[in-house]
């Protein structure tokens, strides 16, 4: 199993767009997001998805499409869409990472791998992120997450997973919550990032869910609207108070490596100097 992903080259923010919107793709790009998802399945009506995938293409036919990474949120893998979008977008030499939604198994990410390089050559698949959105996936969320050597990370995909369970309030979804949570750390992926906000006026209650979205371990968020973006990461950036912690930390790590107690109380062992070394990690990141 390979290590996971340092924080300080995890993205925190992943800006969608509608895929049938080449002007708001282009706009999109110039926004401060660290990755880009062209967006061809909730955002594209039924008779613009058609549309929708030629644009993309000619987009990711470039080999630098804009400055981040650009990933596509292709059609659900039992659909009829998604096999003809894989196979069109996967050899696009300007495509970063494909997003695959309604995942309930590690079959489907096997499937959609099968159709990134069936009937040509392929220099290398695109990294896949699975994206668990019902009852079944989160029962086989570390199956998803060891299922192919391409698949990158799994995220939770709120919004339906509330619909299939009917849910009335947030308590239902704290263990499918940790569940994605545990199973992409136990898998050797980076943590996930969050299910998206979806009221974009309300950045307080923004603020507030990553807020509890950190405690519970997961790095970074989606976002709908540009206005999102810099909300997300002043709440994923440690501060100043938590990095000055995690520097006397390692400062004392230097000069005893068995666990210490500091002159405050706490207690300093190798999990604790872990744990602060990610904290400055993440602080590099400040722009």
């Amino acid at each position: 199993m390979s290590l996971p992903p340092e924080p300080d080259s995890t993205p925190l923010t992943w800006l969608y767009v509608p895929g049938d919107r080449p002007d708001r793709v282009a706009k999109a790009l110039g926004c401060d997001t660290d990755v880009l998802v062209v967006d061809l399945e909730d955002a594209v009506a039924p008779d613009r998805k058609e549309h929708a995938l030629r644009a993309t293409a000619e987009l990711l036919s470039d080999p630098v499409p804009g400055p981040v990474p650009v990933h596509v949120r292709v059609n659900a893998l039992d659909g009829p869409l998604a096999e003809t979008e894989i196979r069109t977008l996967a050899p696009l030499p300007g495509l970063a990472g494909l997003r695959l939604p309604k995942v309930h198994g590690p079959e489907d990410i096997q499937r959609a791998a099968a159709w990134a390089t069936a009937g040509r050559t392929v220099p290398a698949l695109p990294s896949f992120y699975a994206l668990l959105e019902s009852a079944l996936g989160i029962e086989h969320a570390f199956a998803i997450a060891t299922a192919h050597p391409s698949l990158r990370g799994i995220a939770l995909g709120e919004a339906d997973l509330r619909a299939e369970l009917g849910l009335r309030d947030e308590a239902g979804l704290a263990w499918p919550r940790s569940r994605v949570v545990i199973a992409a750390r136990a898998a050797g992926l980076a943590p996930p990032p969050q299910s998206v906000h979806p009221d974009v006026r309300d950045l307080d209650g923004l603020a507030r869910t990553c807020a509890h979205g950190r405690d519970l371990g997961f790095l970074g968020r989606a976002a709908i609207h540009p206005r999102q973006l810099p909300v997300i990461e002043a709440a994923y950036l440690p501060s100043a108070g938590e990095i000055e912690a995690a520097e006397e930390i390692v400062k004392a790590a230097a000069t005893d490596a068995g666990a210490q107690a500091l002159p405050d109380g706490r207690f300093v062992d190798a999990a604790v100097v872990a744990g602060a070394q990610r904290v400055l990690a993440l602080a590099h990141r400040r722009r």
